[in-house]
């Protein structure tokens, strides 16, 4: 009996000793795996880190020599700051050039684009989204295929029916056609649109709202990111419109800043800091806004495949 248990005891230890000896093997693979996770993170943000600075570079030697003197520009070895600042580039700027009255006329434009885009494109999306009637989804077919028809193919009908209608050398053109929705906003809008229960549509009609009640009051306060989204979409194409005000203006005191730096540019065309400057003016409202509110740009790509 002595010998049994002695025997059984020694069995119990060698079989803890086993279980002991394998743990630390079972416990060495997630130290591998994390190692390997942060391995393959540094990578990633290391690639991430350089590409940042390769595109940072350019807006940087641009706002860098906004502040230098003619001299300094493209001196070797190249001075990457400015000795002295001038900050009197800018004043410069201004009284060389009209730059005040461009930014008041690009802020207009863009106001108005703006406003355009998401009452037409509100309107269009809530329609597609809620209404049924017949042919509802061949037009909106009809509709999105017109994001893949280039601008140049209809310029010259465009452009006749402006000038028939006598908006040539004004804001109308550029401003108008947004009221009546854009493809990309109002497959924007519709998307969210689906998202929203169409059951509190049938509530607030029980309670007796009409459509556009409806609409206004209670539909489309639940839009709010799908609005801030094309808002955002449609500053930054307005701010930034090139070619429409070349066609349609031709009063200088009428263009945007676009026009007012390829102007600004035919008349000093060695001058860089304050070309740089003129492009800095021009460009930082688009940057502190895209700063600001990037997330809601990443949400926009995300919206549109909320619900098809």
């Amino acid at each position: 009996m002595t010998h049994t248990v002695i025997v059984r005891e020694e069995q119990t230890a060698s079989a803890r000793e086993d279980r002991t000896a394998t743990v630390p093997e079972k416990r060495s693979r997630p130290p591998r795996r994390r190692l390997m996770r942060t391995t393959n993170a540094g990578i990633s943000y290391a690639i991430l880190i350089l590409g940042s600075v390769a595109f940072l570079i350019p807006f940087f030697w641009m706002l860098s020599t906004s502040l230098k003197t003619a001299g300094q520009v493209f001196s070797y070895p190249i001075e990457w700051l400015p000795d002295p600042w001038m900050w009197g580039n800018y004043v410069d700027l201004f009284e060389a050039a009209p730059f005040g009255r461009y930014l008041l006329n690009t802020v207009v434009l863009t106001f108005f684009g703006v406003l355009g885009t998401v009452v037409g494109s509100s309107i269009a999306g809530y329609a597609f989204a809620r209404f049924r009637f017949r042919g509802r989804d061949t037009l909106f077919f009809i509709m999105l295929s017109t994001m893949m028809v280039p601008g140049w193919a209809t310029l010259i009908p465009q452009f006749i029916l402006f000038r028939e209608l006598g908006w040539l050398d004004t804001y109308l053109p550029l401003i108008v056609p947004g009221f009546f929705a854009t493809p990309f906003a109002t497959f924007l809008m519709r998307q969210f649109f689906l998202s929203i229960s169409p059951e509190i549509d049938d509530a607030a009609k029980i309670d007796g709202a009409g459509t556009f009640r409806i609409f206004f009051t209670i539909v489309l306060p639940q839009a709010k990111p799908a609005l801030i989204i094309i808002s955002l979409f449609s500053f930054m194409g307005n701010w930034n419109e090139f070619f429409g005000p070349l066609i349609y203006l031709t009063s200088q005191d009428m263009f945007p800043i676009s026009l007012g730096i390829v102007n600004f540019v035919g008349e000093q065309s060695q001058n860089y800091p304050l070309m740089m400057a003129a492009a800095t003016i021009a460009m930082a409202p688009c940057l502190i806004l895209f700063f600001l509110a990037q997330r809601w740009f990443i949400q926009g790509v995300v919206i549109t495949g909320v619900k098809g």
